[in-house]
C-alpha cells in the first residue's frame, strides 16, 4: 500500500515536471519568435541580402591592330605594367618595306605636282613671247594696208604678213589651251594641298602608322592576365594578346531576385562581405544602378517564352554596387570572387530612372594612340618639304591666262574681260574673220574704229602724220 502511493507521488511529480519544462519550452519559442519578428521589423525586411554576388571589373584587353609574327614578349602574368608600356614587338621587315615605298611615292608625287606649276610659268612666258610677235606682225599689217593703195608695197608682201598673223593666232590659240589644261590640273592650289601630294601623303601616313604598330603598348596601367601571344605566332588585326586588369577599380554585381527589387534604389548603401576574407573584412559599398535586364535577355541563347511550354521561373536583375578605393587598396580582391552582399533599403536612395555610374577612372580613356598620328603627320610634312624646290614654285596669284595691256573699251565691246588679253569665246573659229576697211589719215585719230578683227583683243595705234614704210 505504502510502495502505491509512493509511485503515484513520483508520477505526479514527473508530470509535473515535465508540464514545467513543456511550458518553458513553448515560452521559449514563443520568445524566439517574438525576438525573431522585432529583429525581423527593425533589421531585416529594411536589408536585402543576397549570395549571388561577385566581384567585378574592367578587364581590358590588349589586341594587335596589324599582322605579324610575334618577336618579343616583354610582360608577363601576373605583373604590373603601367600605361604605354611597350609588351610585345611584332616583326617590322614588311612594314619598314610598305614604308619606304610610300616614302618613295610621296617625293615623286611632291616633284610631279611641283613641276607642273613651273612648266604654267614657261607657258605663261610663251603666250607672253607670242603675242608679242602678233603684235609686231600686227602693226606691220597697218602700215602695209595703209601704203598698199599706193603701190608701195607688194601684194605678196601683204599676203605673207596676213598668213604669218594667221599661223601666229593660231599658235596663241594653241599656246592658250595648253596653259588652260594645266590650269585644269592645277587649280587653285599650292603644291603641298594640291589632291595628289594629300593622297600621297596619307597613304604615307597610313604605312608609317602600321610600321609604328609593330610595337604594342599597354593600353591602361594594370596587372597582366591571360597571356596567350608566344614568341614565333604569327597575329591577327583584333586578336587578343593579353588582358590587363586594374585592381583599384572594382565593383560588385549583386544578382537580385525580381521580387526583391521594389525598394532597391541607387543611392542607397551596402554591406559586402568577401569569401576570401570571411566576415571579419566588409568592404562599405553604394548602389550605383540597377542594369536595364535581366540576366537571361543579355544571354547568348536568350529563351522564347512564346513558344514551348512554360514554366515560370524567377528571374534576377544585376545590380552594380560600387566599393571604397581605400578599402580595395587595404585589403585587395580579384574579379570574380564570391561575397555575402546587404543593400539598406531603410534609405530613400534616389529615383530608379538615376545612375551614379562615372567614367572618370584611368581605365576608361587612353592617349597611348594619340602620338601616333601626330608623329606620322610630322614626318610626312618633313618627307614634302624635303621634297619642294629650293625656290618656290607656287605662285600667290594664279591667274588663268596672262595679261597683257590691252584696249579696255575694245576688251568690253568684244566681250573680253578687261585686260584679260584672251580671246573671247565667240572669236575661236577656225579662220580669221576679217572686216573691210580703208586706212586714211582721219582713222588715225579715231581709235574707236577697228583695225582688223582676228579673234584676238584688237589693237588700235596712231600712226605719224606721214606714214613711213620700214
Amino acid at each position: 500500500m505504502t510502495t502505491d502511493i509512493t509511485n503515484e507521488r513520483s508520477s505526479e511529480a514527473l508530470q509535473i515536471r515535465r508540464n514545467r519544462r513543456l511550458v518553458l519550452l513553448l515560452v521559449g519559442i514563443l520568445l524566439a519568435v517574438i525576438g525573431y519578428g522585432l529583429y525581423w521589423w527593425q533589421v531585416e525586411r529594411l536589408r536585402v541580402e543576397t549570395h549571388n554576388a561577385f566581384v567585378a571589373g574592367n578587364l581590358v584587353p590588349v589586341t594587335s591592330q596589324v599582322s605579324g609574327i610575334i618577336t618579343n614578349v616583354l610582360a608577363e602574368e601576373t605583373q604590373f605594367v603601367n600605361k604605354g608600356d611597350l609588351v610585345m614587338t611584332l616583326d617590322a621587315n614588311e612594314a619598314a618595306a610598305t614604308l619606304g615605298q610610300a616614302r618613295g611615292n610621296l617625293g615623286e608625287t611632291v616633284r610631279r605636282i611641283a613641276a607642273l606649276y613651273v612648266h604654267r610659268r614657261q607657258f605663261v612666258e610663251k603666250l607672253a613671247a607670242r603675242h608679242a610677235r602678233l603684235d609686231v606682225i600686227r602693226h606691220d599689217m597697218a602700215r602695209y594696208r595703209y601704203v598698199s593703195p599706193h603701190g608701195a608695197v607688194p601684194k605678196q608682201v601683204v599676203q605673207n604678213a596676213e598668213d604669218q598673223m594667221r599661223a601666229l593666232e593660231a599658235e596663241v590659240r594653241e599656246t592658250q589651251a595648253e596653259l588652260e589644261a594645266l590650269d585644269v590640273q592645277i587649280g587653285r592650289t599650292t603644291v603641298t594641298e594640291h589632291p595628289a601630294v594629300q593622297l600621297a601623303k596619307y597613304q604615307f601616313v597610313e604605312a608609317q602608322l602600321r610600321y609604328g604598330r609593330q610595337q604594342i603598348h599597354s593600353p591602361v596601367a594594370g596587372y597582366v592576365a591571360k597571356r596567350k601571344g608566344q614568341v614565333g605566332d604569327r597575329v591577327a588585326p583584333g586578336m587578343t594578346l593579353m588582358t590587363i586588369v586594374p585592381l583599384d577599380h572594382l565593383w560588385v554585381e549583386a544578382n537580385l531576385r525580381e521580387t526583391e527589387l521594389a525598394r532597391v534604389r541607387p543611392g542607397q548603401p551596402a554591406l559586402v562581405s568577401v569569401d576570401m576574407y570571411g566576415k571579419r573584412s566588409r568592404y562599405h559599398g553604394t548602389v550605383e544602378g540597377l542594369v536595364p535586364g535581366s540576366g537571361s535577355v543579355f544571354a547568348t541563347l536568350p529563351p522564347d517564352n512564346a513558344t514551348g511550354n512554360f514554366i515560370h521561373i524567377v528571374q534576377r536583375v544585376p545590380v552594380r554596387i560600387a566599393l571604397l578605393k581605400d578599402e580595395l587598396m587595404e585589403n585587395p580582391i580579384r574579379p570574380g570572387l564570391s561575397t555575402v552582399t546587404q543593400i539598406d533599403v531603410s534609405e530613400p536612395g534616389q529615383s530608379v530612372w538615376t545612375s551614379h555610374t562615372t567614367t572618370s577612372t584611368p581605365e576608361y580613356h587612353t592617349d597611348v594612340f594619340e602620338e601616333e598620328l601626330q608623329q606620322a603627320d610630322a614626318v610626312a610634312r618633313e618627307t614634302v618639304n624635303d621634297n619642294l624646290p629650293l625656290e618656290s614654285a607656287e605662285p600667290n596669284n594664279l591667274q588663268p591666262f596672262v595679261q597683257l595691256d590691252r584696249d579696255h573699251g575694245a576688251d568690253r565691246r568684244e566681250g573680253r574681260a578687261e585686260g584679260s588679253g584672251t580671246i573671247a569665246p565667240r572669236d575661236r573659229s577656225p579662220e580669221a574673220r576679217r572686216e573691210p576697211y580703208e586706212f586714211t589719215p582721219q582713222s588715225m585719230y579715231h581709235p574707236e574704229v577697228p583695225i582688223l578683227d582676228c579673234r584676238l583683243p584688237r589693237f588700235h595705234h596712231r600712226l605719224p602724220d606721214r606714214a613711213r614704210v620700214f
